[in-house]
Parts: structure tokens; C-alpha cells; sequence
């Protein structure tokens, strides 16, 4: 344990899980709110195709990489100082992209959002724990988490489309800002400062080779992604190996790790992040090609296809209110098994959909099982994740969920996609139209993420009951 932390005091628990949320809204908006507003921005800034992908690059690789990082100087620092540092930062990086005048600006300004986005997201997952230490509270409090998380990752699409078109791609950005400020000014009234703590040296090496190592593997997924299997993703991926043992070694050897062995003996903090890892690849792969489908296949536009996801989006919200009481009642393993059986069941649902589907009758009934999934899964799992971690490793538990997520959706929609692609070019020359060939790709990826759920659903069942005590 890097530092002696004592219960965070407030007398407005509830309200301060609103001010966190918020937060972590606005981390989860902006991995996709960016996507409808690209061909405008590259327009205005003269950005041509390979660049506009690094403007979602250049958000997810500082996030994804500096995030373990960012849980550990919580711990050894203070959560809340580095959740108000954090949440600065985004403000600031937020209002720089949307006065950026040039590609390289707001190239910069999206690694700033990203860094940022590194310190607040595990500080606030560790305020929360720290709030509500009983495991009852905390599992509610959890259901609230994921529902707005949630909705995050479904208002993106939505609130893209009609800011761009309504006051310019600008807005993606300086939507940020408000909702920042709000937080900024409320989290030092609802939440106590930083109780003194009990120091020791921060393992630097540590934190550069698992840093290194992390920049090294979603740099290779982005690049696979982009360009296909070539020599830089394998350069990159050789590095992330190399750099990754040379992390395990100082680990094993420093007297203050970055990331203590012991963490990983908590059987339900490794089964989460297992969990959540796969659920992510899942995910972000599932809305990857559906929003693609929607507007390629179906002929939606950027409103429609947003508009399309609000039933998904309340089935969700509500599902995840609903789990503490499933918890509560059947206990953690059961829920999750569950869910997860209920999001491959939709998503492999959604793989049968035509190429000339209706809303109604192909597309309803499965989103609002994905939704129920996703709320479930992503909720249990992350319960399960923080459970019996203790108040010095809140921080560090934080961002080994958030890695796992961020790992989780690179890798699935690098390898979906890429399947998805084979499938496409296979049945392209006997398709009767390229919606028809494209509709033949994302089945199978439907297909593989459906897997991925299945797969995240037997971890949990191999690992052996893993019910969270109730109060």
C-alpha cells in the first residue's frame, strides 16, 4: 500500500455521486462525440483522411495509456486533488479544440483531453468507492455510474450530429466546458479535502515501462485499424512485449510497485477487469458497425441513427438502477452471468438484421436487449472489480477498469473489423449490392462480439462463486 487513506466525509453522498457521474459522462462522451463531426472539422482545418483518424488517436492513446498511471497518483497524492486537476485539464483542452485553428492544434488539444481524462476517470471511481464503503450503497451507487456512463457512449453519436449541425463542429468541444465548470465549483463543497497521508517513493520505472507499454499496444491496434497488418504494428507490438516484461521484472524486484502482485490475488478484481475487458471489445466493436450499418446500409442520417439509439439508451439507464436489487437478491455472479447472456443474446440477435431491416421489426427487439446487457454487465462488472479493494488502492483499482475497458474496445474492434472486412471482400462479387456485402461483414462481427460476451460469461462461471457480501 502506497498511502494511508482515511473515508471521505460528506453529508451529501448522493448529490456528490451526481457531480462524479457528470465527470465521467463527459470522458465517455468525447471517445465518440467527435466521430459525426469529422468530415466538417477536416473540411475547415484541411485534414485529410489519415489525419482525421488521429484525431480519435490522439484522445484514445494518452487515455488508454497513462490511466494506470493516473490511478496510482491518486492514491499517493489525494483522490480528489487529482480528480480536480484532471477535470481542469479537460476544461482547458476542451475550449483549445474548439478554437483551434489549424489540424496540430486540436491534434494537441485532444492529447491534453485524453491526459486529463486519465487523471479524473480513476480518482472518481475511488471517490465513489470511498463514498459509499458499504457494499449495498455501493452497488446502487455503481448502478448510477453505469447509467450515465452509459448514456455517454449512446449521446455521442446523437449530440454530434445535431451540434455540428446546428452551431458547428466547435461545439463538440465546448459542450464540455459548462458541465466542467459545474463540477469544478461543486465537487470542494460536497467532498472533504484529502485526509493526510502516509507517503512513499512513486516507482518511476515502473510507471514508464507499463506506461510505454500500454502507448506501445494502442498505438499497434490504431495502426492495424488503420493500415492493416504491416511492419509498424508488429514493430509496435514487439515493443509492447518487451517493454511489458521489463515492467514484470522491475515489479517483482522494486520494494514499492506501481501495480502490487497482490492486487491481482483479489479473485473478483481480476475476474471484472476480465469481464470488463471483453465487454468493452464487444461494445465498442457492436456500435462501431451498427452506426456504420444505420447510415451506409440503411440510409439513415447522423440525427436518425442518434435518435434510433434512445430506446437502447432508457432500457439501459433503467437496467442499471435495477441491478443493485439483483445483486442484493441472487448476488453478483448470477446478475452478471446473466447480463451477459442477455447482451450475446441481442447482439447475436442484431447479426440476422437484412439489409433492408426495418427499425421495428429488426432492430428494436435487440437493441433493447443490448441495452439490458450492457447496463447489467458493465455495472456487476465493475462491482466486482473495487470489491475488497481497500482505500490505498482505490485509485490504482479505478484505472486497472478503465484500462482494461480502453484495452478491451482497441482490441475488439481491430479484430471484428478486420472480420468483418474478410467477409465484406468475399461475398462482394455475388452480392446484389454493396448494403448486401456490407450487411454480410458486420454479421459475422455481430457474431464475434456476441462470442466475445460468451467468453466473458464462462470466465466468470470458471472463476467460482463470486457474491459480494450485502449489508
Amino acid at each position: 500500500m502506497t498511502t494511508v487513506v482515511h473515508p471521505i466525509r460528506t453529508t451529501h453522498r448522493w448529490l456528490a455521486l451526481t457531480v462524479l457521474a457528470l465527470a465521467q459522462f463527459l470522458v465517455v462522451l468525447d471517445a465518440s462525440i467527435v466521430n459525426i463531426a469529422l468530415p466538417a472539422l477536416g473540411e475547415q482545418l484541411g485534414l485529410g483522411t489519415a489525419s482525421l483518424a488521429w484525431v480519435i488517436t490522439a484522445y484514445v492513446l494518452p487515455f488508454g495509456s497513462l490511466l494506470l498511471l493516473g490511478g496510482r497518483l491518486s492514491d499517493r497524492f489525494g483522490h480528489r486533488r487529482l480528480f480536480l486537476i484532471g477535470t481542469a485539464g479537460f476544461v482547458v483542452a476542451s475550449v483549445l479544440a474548439g478554437l483551434s485553428l489549424s489540424g496540430g492544434m486540436l491534434l494537441g488539444a485532444r492529447a491534453l483531453q485524453g491526459a486529463s481524462a486519465a487523471l479524473l476517470a480513476p480518482a472518481a471511481l475511488a471517490l465513489l468507492t470511498q463514498l459509499f464503503p458499504a457494499p449495498q450503497d455501493r452497488a446502487r451507487a455503481l448502478g448510477v455510474w453505469g447509467g450515465v456512463a452509459g448514456i455517454g457512449s449512446v449521446a455521442g453519436v446523437l449530440l454530434g450530429g445535431v451540434l455540428t449541425a446546428t452551431w458547428g463542429w466547435q461545439w463538440v468541444f465546448f459542450v464540455n466546458v459548462p458541465v466542467g465548470v459545474i463540477v469544478l465549483a461543486a465537487v470542494p463543497v460536497l467532498i472533504s479535502r484529502d485526509a493526510a497521508s502516509v507517503r512513499v517513493p512513486l516507482d518511476i520505472p515502473g510507471a514508464v515501462t507499463i506506461t510505454g507499454a500500454l502507448v506501445a499496444v494502442v498505438a499497434a491496434l490504431s495502426a492495424v485499424e488503420r493500415t492493416g497488418f504491416g511492419p509498424l504494428p508488429l514493430a509496435l507490438a514487439i515493443a509492447a512485449l518487451l517493454l511489458g516484461a521489463a515492467f514484470i521484472a522491475i515489479e517483482r524486484r522494486t520494494p514499492h510497485p506501481l501495480v502490487p502482485a497482490a492486487v491481482f490475488a483479489n479473485r473478483n478484481l481480476a475476474v471484472g477487469n476480465i469481464v470488463v475487458l471483453l465487454v468493452g471489445g464487444a461494445v465498442v466493436a457492436l456500435f462501431f458497425a451498427l452506426s456504420v450499418y444505420l447510415q451506409a446500409v440503411l440510409g439513415y442520417d447522423a440525427l436518425q441513427a442518434g435518435l434510433s439509439q434512445l430506446p437502447l439508451a432508457g432500457i439501459l439507464v433503467v437496467t442499471a438502477g435495477l441491478v443493485p436489487l439483483s445483486i442484493t437478491r441472487l448476488g453478483t455472479r448470477p446478475t452478471l452471468i446473466g447480463a451477459l447472456l442477455v447482451l450475446a443474446a441481442g447482439i447475436a440477435w442484431l447479426a440476422f438484421a437484412p439489409a433492408d431491416a426495418s427499425f421495428a421489426a429488426h432492430l428494436l427487439g435487440p437493441t433493447l436487449l443490448i441495452g439490458m446487457g450492457i447496463g447489467g454487465a458493465l455495472v456487476t462488472a465493475t462491482q466486482l472489480a473495487v470489491d475488497g479493494v481497500d482505500g490505498g488502492e482505490s485509485g490504482l483499482a479505478g484505472g486497472l477498469v478503465n484500462t482494461s475497458q480502453q484495452i478491451g474496445g482497441a482490441l475488439g474492434l481491430t479484430l471484428l473489423a478486420a472480420l468483418a472486412s474478410a467477409r465484406t471482400s468475399a461475398v462482394a462479387e455475388g452480392a446484389p449490392s454493396s448494403g448486401a456485402a456490407l450487411t454480410a461483414g458486420f454479421s459475422w462481427l455481430f457474431l464475434g462480439a456476441a462470442a466475445f460476451c460468451l467468453a466473458a460469461a464462462a470466465a466468470v462461471l470458471l472463476a467460482g462463486s463470486a457474491r459480494v457480501k450485502t449489508a
